[in-house]
């Protein structure tokens, strides 16, 4: 790692996903915080950090999917953290993945808000690592392994042009359109390395032009669609379809929430035992007659049953829906870049 001779690790502020990574095994972290929220679910409008905060913890709590039952006190605790530290270092642990850049994203914009020099920022982030022939996670690497990596192409200290590239892709997000989605899949970032694949992966949970459904919600069909006659669980489709990416980013939570919500509206894709409760791992799922006419592109999942979904600060709503995933160009519509 190269660095400016009076940076200490150990001093630092370590920034991490969660606490499955053990940073405080290393040796090298005592000060720590994780950024826990699922940013690629639910709305990110463009709103002062306080209001968005509330929408947040408000979205979280209403899908279930606050682990931690730490609530509005997470947002306000690794903020203020954050914040507190702007005279000092920062370590940022993170992933490949579209859960971890999208992070990334938003506390470099932050620091830079801060008047954070960017050479007082590390970022450690990996898509693999040797003897892991399906690398998920740094929660995966012993401490000893962790401890390797600051020393390796892993750990790089950025530069304005990071900070500037992460300002841009943060705000592109948030946007009420997406029209500046595709500039930021496009960019090749050689200390932001995988942020430009991530976008791309987020541009695909816009409806496509095929089938009008989202990536994930064509993986998720397909996975139900391997037993159409017996049957399966809701958990063999998490398997499945999560087994499916690239760089798994959308944990059982989120599998079972676009299940639900596949299996609403007036032509239901699938149908779910027991029916009327929140599917999970031991729910039965099939694939409708609907679900096998989309799947083929026969028909169109938002003309059939409307969206009513965001993607960061934009809306998606109705049976008529503006951007979509152009299977055959592999860009979004309707933008205007």
């Amino acid at each position: 790692m190269t660095r400016h001779a009076d940076f200490e690790m150990a001093a630092a502020l370590h920034v991490s996903n969660g606490d499955c990574t053990d940073l405080a095994g290393t040796g090298l972290a005592r000060h720590i915080i994780y950024w826990r929220d699922t940013l690629h679910e639910g709305p990110v409008p463009a709103l002062p950090r306080e209001e968005l905060r509330r929408v947040r913890v408000a979205f979280l709590m209403g899908a279930g999917a606050d682990d931690h039952a730490e609530g509005m006190r997470m947002f306000e605790h690794r903020d203020t953290t954050l914040e507190a530290h702007r005279d000092g270092e920062y370590v940022l642990w993170f992933e490949a993945d579209l859960y971890d850049q999208l992070q990334i994203v938003e506390i470099l914009s932050r620091l830079a808000e801060l008047k954070v020099p960017a050479e007082r920022v590390t970022l450690i982030c990996i898509g693999e690592h040797p003897g892991i022939a399906r690398f998920g996670g740094l929660g995966q690497l012993r401490p000893d392994q962790l401890a390797e990596l600051p020393a390796t192409g892993a750990c790089a200290a950025l530069t304005p042009a990071a900070f500037d590239l992460a300002t841009r892709a943060w705000d592109a997000f948030r946007a009420p359109a997406p029209d500046g989605l595709p500039a930021i899949a496009a960019d090749r970032s050689p200390e932001l390395r995988f942020l430009g694949e991530a976008f791309e992966r987020l541009c695909r949970e816009y409806p496509s032009t095929r089938d009008g459904l989202s990536l994930t919600e064509r993986r998720v069909l397909a996975a139900a669609a391997v037993e159409p006659d017996g049957g399966c669980t809701a958990g063999d489709v998490f398997a499945r379809a999560s087994a499916r990416e690239a760089r798994p980013y959308i944990g059982d939570t989120w599998y079972f929430a676009t299940i639900d919500r596949l299996a609403g509206g007036p032509h239901p894709l699938l149908s779910v035992e027991p029916a009327g409760r929140p599917a999970g791992f031991a729910t039965e799922v099939r694939l409708t007659r609907a679900g096998a006419r989309v799947l083929e592109g026969a028909a169109d999942h938002v003309t059939l049953n409307g969206v009513d979904r965001w993607i960061g600060g934009v809306h998606l709503t109705g049976r008529d829906v503006r951007w979509r995933w152009d299977e055959g160009r592999e860009c979004l519509t309707g933008t205007s870049t």
